[in-house]
């Protein structure tokens, strides 16, 4: 019997369909095309791909991670010669362990998102932890205005 893997929840293998929604959930992840094939971006960057034969798909990777997911799950993981020297991993989505895979989308995210929209995002879930509605942090922010104003 084989370890489990880092982010292997033990399921394995999930449907293009089921990728989009979760890949939806992440802020700002539109669906499109890419060679003709259904694919996600977040902006105008593309996150991950469904290939031809509608059974893999190409997600962006780190080269360093890649080359451990090539080794720990040849199942799952494999490339192309068309891939070797770009930062992408061909995965079989029917024997892909769920949790990798979800790790690996986050990650293309955070890669790919934009600086703003990660800042809005962190500066929204450090308004979240303070409690603060909307509104109070509006009327903090002229206040503060307000007061450098004069003088």
């Amino acid at each position: 019997m084989r370890g489990k893997k880092p982010g292997d929840d033990g399921e394995r293998g999930i449907t293009w369909q089921e990728l989009c929604r979760k890949a939806a959930a992440l802020p700002g992840v539109v669906q499109g095309s890419s060679y003709r094939t259904p694919a996600f971006f977040v902006g105008k960057k593309l996150l991950a791909r469904l290939k031809e034969d509608g059974e893999t798909a190409a997600v962006r990777v780190d080269l360093a991670d890649r080359d451990v997911l090539l080794h720990a799950d040849p199942d799952a993981f494999f490339l192309t010669d068309h891939y070797v020297g770009y930062p992408w991993i061909l995965v079989r989505l029917a024997r892909v362990p769920r949790g990798v895979l979800m790790e690996l989308l986050q990650q293309a995210w955070q890669r790919a998102a934009s600086k703003r929209l990660l800042t809005s995002l962190a500066a929204g879930r450090r308004n979240q932890r303070s409690g603060a509605s909307v509104g109070q942090r509006k009327d903090a922010r002229e206040s503060r205005g307000r007061r450098r104003t004069r003088g």
